[in-house]
């Protein structure tokens, strides 16, 4: 077998082959990369056996992560929840995998991530050499039952109980892709992220995967009285709607604006044709968050972050120092959180 390198912005085989992959998601998608290379400067790619002149039969795509902070890696891929190697043989995605760590120790990159949602990359990676370096927990809702059957397989307390609350609380919404909505989303997403000791990521990642994305993308903002409390942005590719981002003013967590504004969404995506509600990953340390996600979907899947460095460390030390890092970021005021943001993403990706 032969490797080819191709631009899958450029290259039009690309999005129809993930058009018609049924392990890609939103995140293979060409205006994904499109928002990641506007934004920060990524350069996408892709390996795959097939030529130039023949139809894509399989494809391994990475960003190209430039850093003279965090160093040159290849992320397959950066902030996407996860990133299936789009290969139906493992033949192939040993082979593509074998060529990827080739092209690291001569180009010097600092390591290889994949981010992968089936248990294949670790039968394959057996032999491959790649540790576990993050694990998560992905939460999807089959939206194929009922409108009533879906509401009551929710937790009774915790979901039920709150989307009630919500409706009987005087609770409205907007919904679309505005820049009026955009900004209010992002306001509440700034308040959030100050909250959790982090700095925002950059608006203007908002504003391209709008530019990009179109109408794949939508914000949903929950208003109480008319002042903005909460906010989702969600995202659509075939039958699955994902759940990426949310924001919220604490002072209205009683009235279970989050969980109101949730259940808004699917009732839409469900309205609108979608099959599946990914509510996203979530990190197996943050238990908060894992145990909101467990009311709804109480079974999740498990999923695995692998890397391969040139040099492996005895030890990972990306614990000490986020929680170093957080501890400046908890007496930042905002404005200074939001250019700590636009200096710092780029390199973490």
């Amino acid at each position: 077998m032969g490797i080819h390198q191709i631009d899958p912005i450029v290259d039009i085989r690309w999005q129809h082959f993930v058009d018609l992959h049924e392990k890609a998601s939103v995140f293979h998608t060409v205006n994904w990369l499109r928002a990641l290379q506007s934004t920060y400067g990524y350069e996408p790619v892709v390996l795959t056996t097939s030529p130039p002149d023949t139809d894509l039969k399989n494809g391994f795509l990475f960003c190209k992560v430039k850093s003279w902070l965090t160093g040159s890696r290849l992320v397959s891929l950066p902030f996407a929840d996860h990133c299936e190697p789009l290969c139906d043989s493992s033949q192939d995605l040993e082979f593509l995998i074998r060529h990827w760590q080739t092209e690291m120790q001569r180009h010097h990159w600092k390591y290889l991530e994949v981010r992968p949602t089936s248990p294949s990359f670790e039968e394959v990676n057996s032999i491959l050499g790649f540790v576990p370096v993050s694990k998560y927990f992905l939460h999807n809702i089959d939206l194929r039952s009922s409108f009533d059957s879906l509401f009551h397989s929710f937790d009774k307390h915790c979901v039920q109980r709150r989307i009630r609350r919500g409706d009987r609380g005087g609770l409205t919404e907007k919904s679309g892709r505005s820049e009026e909505l955009l900004r209010e989303f992002y306001r509440l997403f700034e308040v959030t992220r100050k909250r959790h000791s982090l700095p925002p990521t950059p608006y203007l990642w908002f504003q391209n995967l709008s530019r990009f994305l179109a109408e794949a993308l939508e914000v949903r903002v929950a208003y109480y009285a008319g002042k903005p409390v909460s906010a989702i942005l969600t995202l659509r590719f075939r039958n699955t709607v994902l759940y990426k981002y949310s924001c919220s003013d604490i002072n209205f967590k009683n009235i279970g604006v989050t969980p109101w504004l949730l259940w808004k969404a699917i009732v839409a995506a469900k309205s609108n044709g979608a099959t599946i509600f990914d509510l996203g990953r979530t990190e197996e340390e943050n238990k908060g968050l894992l145990n909101f996600k467990n009311h709804w979907v109480p079974n999740p899947r498990a999923m695995t972050y692998w890397k391969f460095a040139r040099t492996m460390p005895a030890y990972s030390a990306t614990g000490w120092k986020l929680r170093m890092a957080k501890r400046g970021f908890s007496v930042m005021p905002i404005p200074l959180l939001r250019l700590t943001g636009r200096l710092l993403y780029r390199h973490i990706g």
